[in-house]
């Protein structure tokens, strides 16, 4: 039989909170991250905002020559920042024979933006003896945000970076998920970080007319399932979980805020941005998911979306819940947590199956805020704008990335 794995550990850096109970509380008020973008000038742009980490300062993590050197990329600091939050959570010191036993899989879809957009722009001013920092290459490199954490807890066994855009952050902790299962690890330091609000990241995204162009009212930009959603809002950020084996967590007395039991991850084989035709793809990965979890869809109690506020794709995500749960989707918990944190691409995987365990083990459901006007090709519930007291057996999450790429994740309440 498969080793069981739990989550010890939970680590957030959003635009909602530098932390994870800051995080967890704003999105149980119902409080938007999303504002004017501050790290760049983006008069000139068609969209100018995003969901930007406020307030954040990397020395309260790594020293400062680290956060100057080595790990100056954003991307990198959140990762080391929000593992470091998991592990003070997970009350886990990594030493000894753990050392070889213990790993770190952290996904990114975009790695060190910020970090060649400078550099560039050095190496335009300045040309190529000046340009360049020695740690240019490690700054960019996505591996280096499990890196990283690797080196600052010792962490010897399997360390690399999964990268599958939107769904960066899911397949990590999935992989992680297989690896303890096989007894390949012990512990897993597990999830996705991403920084993209950049001139490049704001152009690109915004020339494919994927972004909301709502500069008025940033804050009611990301409004998922509602008729008059017309784009997802950029973000950035780190969610990191701990992943321990059930009974190794057990022997150490640690608390679990829950048990991961299902993965799968496919392709549409489709089209390199829209999703398939009735959501198949995202069908068979939910399907192949409750079949790992050994679950029927009618255990599964919340959702928590991918809900980009796309008007195809959450017509489609919509269409495939029913299509997999039948009767039971109208009975579903759905949310999407990006209309206040916006979308962190890479990062929005981890991110969003903290929430998952948060919810299971505090016994809440954050809501979709801004749906004010239901589309009547989304008709489930969707927790509108008012979290939710509710006690959780199991919990589904949602990722879907360009290229057609799949994840999903279950979380249970930890049984004996």
């Amino acid at each position: 039989m498969p080793r069981r794995v739990a989550v010890t550990g939970v680590g957030l850096v959003t635009p909602v909170g530098v932390g994870t109970e800051e995080t967890w509380q704003a999105l149980l008020r119902g409080q938007s991250g999303i504002g004017s973008i501050t790290h760049f000038d983006a008069s000139r742009y068609a969209t100018r905002f995003a969901g930007e980490v406020k307030g954040f300062e990397p020395t309260r993590w790594m020293s400062a020559r680290d956060a100057k050197s080595s790990m100056s990329d954003p991307f990198i600091q959140y990762a080391v920042a929000a593992g470091a939050m998991a592990m003070d959570d997970a009350g886990l010191v990594i030493d000894g024979e753990l050392a070889e036993r213990a790993g770190c899989f952290v996904g990114s879809g975009m790695g060190g933006v910020a970090t060649i957009e400078a550099t560039h722009r050095a190496l335009l001013a300045k040309g190529p003896r000046h340009a360049f920092s020695p740690f240019f290459v490690p700054q960019i490199a996505i591996n280096l945000a499990a890196g990283q954490l690797s080196i600052k807890f010792g962490a010897k066994g399997p360390c690399y970076s999964q990268v599958s855009a939107c769904s960066s952050g899911a397949h990590a902790i999935g992989d992680a998920f297989r690896v303890i299962q096989r007894g390949e690890a012990d512990v897993m330091i597990c999830g996705g970080s991403e920084a993209v609000v950049t001139p490049l990241g704001v152009g690109g995204f915004g020339a494919m007319r994927a972004l909301s162009p709502r500069n008025d009212a940033p804050a009611l930009a990301c409004r998922p399932f509602d008729l008059e959603r017309d784009g997802f809002v950029l973000a950035e950020g780190s969610g990191i979980l701990v992943l321990e084996e059930l009974e190794h967590a057990r022997r150490r007395g640690a608390r679990m805020h829950a048990e991961c039991k299902g993965y799968a991850a496919n392709a549409d084989a489709h089209h390199i941005t829209a999703p398939a035709a009735e959501g198949e793809g995202a069908q068979r990965c939910m399907r192949a998911a409750l079949a790992d979890a050994r679950l029927d869809g009618a255990q599964i109690d919340y959702l928590n979306a991918h809900g980009t506020s796309t008007k195809i794709n959450d017509a489609i995500e919509t269409l495939a819940i029913k299509k997999v749960f039948g009767d039971h989707a109208r009975k579903l918990m759905v949310s999407s947590t990006k209309s206040m944190t916006g979308h962190l691409i890479g990062a929005a995987g981890g991110v969003e199956a903290a929430f998952c365990a948060l919810a299971l083990a505090r016994e809440q459901v954050p809501p979709t805020i801004n749906y004010t006007t239901p589309d009547p090709e989304c008709d489930l519930d969707y927790v509108p704008n008012t979290a939710r007291e509710a006690k959780l057996r199991n919990a589904l999450t949602n990722s879907f990335g360009f290229g057609g790429t799949n994840a999903c994740l279950i979380f249970g309440r930890p049984e004996p």
